[in-house]
Formats: C-alpha cells, sequence, structure tokens
C-alpha cells in the first residue's frame, strides 16, 4: 500500500503521463501499459490540466515533463507536492534542460529521468520511487551529472536551494558519524545495494540507517536529504563529476 497514493488493493500501480507532445505520452503509454502492474490511468497536456486531473483520478506516480505550456513542470510539481497523500513525481528532462534538475528535486520531486532513457530504466524508476526511494543513481543520471556540475555550484545562489540555516546545520549534527557516511554516500549516487556492498553490512542495516537519517533531517525523501547534504557542503559537485568520470 503506497502511503502517497491512499491504495487499498494490490492492482497496478496508477501512472499519470505529463507532456505537451502527445506522440511523447503515446509512446510512454505503451511502454507502461506493457507491465502487468503497471497502468496508465490519465494524461495532460501541461501542468495546469494535470493539477486538474490529479484532483479527480487517483494516481501512485506521475511522470512530469518540466518545460510545457500555462504551467510548466517544475511549478505543477511544487504544488501538486504540497497536497496531502500527493503521489510520487518522476521529472523527465533533457540535456539541454539540466538546469532545472535541482530545482525539480526542491520542488519536491522523487527523481528524474532523461527523456531518452531506456524503457526498463522508465519502468524501474516508477517502481522504486513509488516504494519510497529516490530516483537519483539511475544510469542516465549518473550521465547527467557532468552536465548539472556547474549548475550545482551556482545552486546556493537560487531561492529553492538556499544557503545552509541553522536548521539544516541543527539536523546534521544530530546524525552519528555512521549516518553522516551513509547521507554522504546517498547523495554521491548509491542505492541501498551499493551502501550494502560498500559498508559491509546486511540490507536491514542500511534500511535502518536510511530510515534514521530521513527522520532526523526531516527530510520527506531520500531526495530531499540528499538536498540537504548539498546545502550543508557534506557532498561537493566536485565529488560527483569525479564519480561521473570514474
Amino acid at each position: 500500500m503506497s502511503e502517497s497514493s491512499g491504495r487499498d488493493d494490490a492492482g497496478p500501480l496508477r501512472v499519470v503521463l505529463v507532456d505537451d507532445q502527445p506522440l511523447v505520452r503515446a509512446g510512454f503509454t505503451m511502454v507502461v501499459d506493457s507491465q502487468p502492474d503497471l497502468e496508465v490511468v490519465g494524461q495532460a497536456g501541461d501542468g495546469a490540466a494535470a493539477l486538474q486531473l490529479l484532483g479527480d483520478v487517483p494516481a501512485d506516480v506521475v511522470l512530469m515533463d518540466v518545460r510545457m505550456p500555462r504551467m510548466d513542470g517544475l511549478e505543477a510539481t511544487r504544488r501538486l507536492t504540497s497536497r496531502p497523500d500527493a503521489p510520487k513525481v518522476v521529472v523527465l528532462t533533457t540535456f539541454d534542460l539540466d538546469e532545472y534538475v535541482m530545482s525539480a528535486i526542491a520542488a519536491g520531486a522523487s527523481g528524474f529521468l532523461l527523456k531518452d532513457a531506456e524503457p526498463e530504466d522508465l519502468l524501474r524508476a516508477i517502481r522504486t520511487v513509488h516504494a519510497g526511494d529516490a530516483v537519483i543513481a539511475a544510469r542516465a543520471t549518473r550521465a547527467l551529472l557532468q552536465h548539472v556540475g556547474p549548475m550545482l555550484r551556482t545552486a546556493t545562489t537560487t531561492a529553492e536551494v538556499a544557503a545552509p540555516d541553522h536548521a539544516d546545520a541543527a539536523a546534521l549534527a544530530t546524525l552519528t558519524p555512521r549516518e553522516r557516511e551513509v547521507l554522504a554516500l546517498m547523495a554521491r549516487g548509491m542505492s541501498n545495494a551499493d551502501l550494502v556492498a560498500s559498508l559491509v553490512v546486511s540490507e536491514a542495516t542500511v534500511k535502518t540507517h536510511v530510515g534514521r537519517v530521513l527522520a532526523k533531517t526531516g527530510s520527506r525523501d531520500r531526495v530531499q536529504a540528499v538536498v540537504l547534504a548539498y546545502r550543508c557542503g557534506l557532498v561537493r559537485p566536485e565529488d560527483l563529476l569525479r564519480d561521473a568520470a570514474g
């Protein structure tokens, strides 16, 4: 049962597609509906239409384009994720839209994908964010790091990703050394499986560490915790670029 969608059955995960290009929506629909555990339950051509649609149609995951008429995907994501029991949002982006990535995450998205991602990556992303994880270490995301690096360096000048405040510093101070290590590795793109291998601990232990990091930092999900790690300087853009290059 998804905490964000009020599901009361074990049916397919309900997906809504938001993109101003009908052919793109048609392609995504074919990919999503090919899976027995996933179902496209609605489509919208812009952010305003998506908000109206999602007021009537329950959804578990929304695939949200960024650049659309009337209302863009960032504003739609911000408004949608502020609703109670909001669905998870995966923002779709392209290399020429990399300046929007951190803004999308700060707006409440649970992750982002490149529009030319492999179908398997898209399907995995839907299932991953619904399970409560974040799409921040997908193969396409690693390729994107070298493009968002310059933007990350100046992110602290934006309203969405402001300089660390006392609350951020206080939250970080509550973490044990091990939990800080876990947060730093999460921010460098490690999944739970990666953490198990890196820390040589069980999956249950990793889940416990991650859960405590989220609780202590007041983070809604992994992505929000990673944003805090960037703001506090726990991880630097240069680290991500070095990882991507390696």
